[in-house]
């Protein structure tokens, strides 16, 4: 007994994860199937503790 709450919040999480979609660049994925090469563009590095600090 008392798995009740671990449980709900394992759906919840598996749920977000489901449903979860990350922004999409399309523009790249236009380059990428027409085969051109892609500038390389350097994404900023997140910081995990900010994002679960967002929460």
């Amino acid at each position: 007994m008392g798995r009740g709450r671990a449980k709900a919040k394992q759906a919840r999480i598996a749920r977000e994860l489901k449903y979860f979609s990350p922004p999409t660049d399309l523009n790249a994925l236009q380059h990428e199937l027409a085969g051109s090469p892609r500038p390389h563009v350097q994404e900023q590095p997140v910081d995990e503790r900010e994002e679960h600090a967002e929460r």
